[in-house]
């Protein structure tokens, strides 16, 4: 068993500039919970696989394709494959969502 506590693991570098924690990596999916300070978003980007979010903390306005929605914790969101997506902060306080890559992917995020 392997237990991991999110606060003890860094942030990685990304190309959104945000607090980004890797807390899974297998050779079947990723997972990573990102924090949003009020006022930050990600970069309107495209993942090669598809995606899903779980909302922890606060919340925040998801947007993927033509569609924008306010969601708060408790929430899962799902996003296909190959379809522009972003989180954005709003609010006042800090957003948490854990975000689950499957399949792994094998090529890298593209920002628009």
């Amino acid at each position: 068993m392997k237990i991991t506590r999110v606060s003890d693991v860094e942030s990685g570098p990304n190309p959104h500039r945000v607090d980004a924690r890797k807390v899974y990596d297998s050779p079947n999916a990723t997972a990573v919970v990102i924090s949003l300070q009020p006022g930050e978003a990600l970069k309107r980007h495209i993942t090669p696989v598809d995606v899903f979010f779980y909302v922890l903390e606060g919340e925040g306005v998801v947007e993927i394709g033509d569609e924008q929605e306010t969601v708060g914790p408790d929430r899962i969101v799902e996003s296909p494959a190959r379809i522009p997506h972003r989180w954005m902060n709003e609010g006042d306080s800090v957003f948490r969502v854990l975000v689950v890559k499957v399949p792994r992917p094998t090529t890298e995020t593209k920002l628009l």
